[in-house]
């Protein structure tokens, strides 16, 4: 049974890919209402994780549950929304018209294409084409995309990708509101300072989870004074052990 406080609970996981296991029997549990920071280097498995919530990625074995469900049941569509390292709307539609042509197929009211634009800061650019976008607002149409309907987990993948800094602490800012309002997020990032900024921590190393603590207890476990510090220093220690 999955602890009420847990949105997603995984148990044994098994990826392959071609002859190499990416996963081999991976267990975690992510809380629900909080921001959980993925991190670890690329190449580590962060993604083939989120695919696995979100019930994208085919699995050798183990089960994946997501809010009491297996994952990628169907009834999760409209409670589960993933937002891809890529940003995942149309180029040569305006800002306005791919939120409109989301929302209907998530079932969001009309009123929500307003509401998502607000929360992004892209009210003033609805009408651009995606195509005249940079990187960090294309970033944030997806972003909008995915908070269409009010999902109870949001899967965010390397969302901070070419945000200036100014940007980066908008986005946040938004996050932890979600969250503060009962939103379920699970944020990955190879940057290692953005860790401070969650409620708590996974920490990844070629396909397993070499830390779950919080930000505080990362630092204090380590005795390290930043992220990056302790993140090398449980590598070091996983070396020697």
């Amino acid at each position: 049974m999955m602890n009420n406080s847990d949105a997603v609970r995984i148990r044994g996981l098994r990826v392959r890919r071609g002859s190499t296991d990416v996963f081999s029997g991976l267990d975690v549990d992510i809380a629900r209402g909080a921001i959980t920071g993925l991190l670890g280097p690329s190449g580590c498995g962060k993604t083939t994780l989120m695919r696995s919530i979100v019930g994208v990625q085919r699995v050798a074995g183990g089960t994946v549950t997501v809010l009491d469900l297996p994952a990628g049941t169907a009834a999760l569509r409209r409670r589960v929304a993933y937002d891809t390292q890529a940003a995942s709307v149309y180029a040569d539609l305006t800002i306005r018209q791919n939120l409109r042509s989301f929302r209907r197929i998530v079932g969001a009211p009309a009123s929500d294409v307003d509401r998502v634009l607000d929360a992004v800061g892209l009210r003033d650019r609805a009408d651009q084409l995606v195509s005249s976008l940079s990187g960090g607002q294309a970033s944030r149409v997806s972003l909008a995309v995915a908070m269409l309907g009010a999902p109870e987990l949001i899967v965010l993948d390397e969302p901070t990708v070419g945000l200036d800094p100014v940007l980066r602490a908008d986005l946040w800012q938004l996050l932890r509101g979600l969250a503060d309002a009962g939103t379920t997020l699970l944020v990955s990032s190879h940057v290692m300072d953005e860790a401070l900024r969650c409620d708590r921590l996974l920490l990844m190393r070629a396909g397993r989870i070499i830390a779950d603590t919080t930000p505080a207890g990362l630092l204090a476990d380590t005795g390290e004074a930043d992220p990056d510090a302790a993140f090398l220093a449980l590598i070091r220690r996983g070396e020697a052990a």
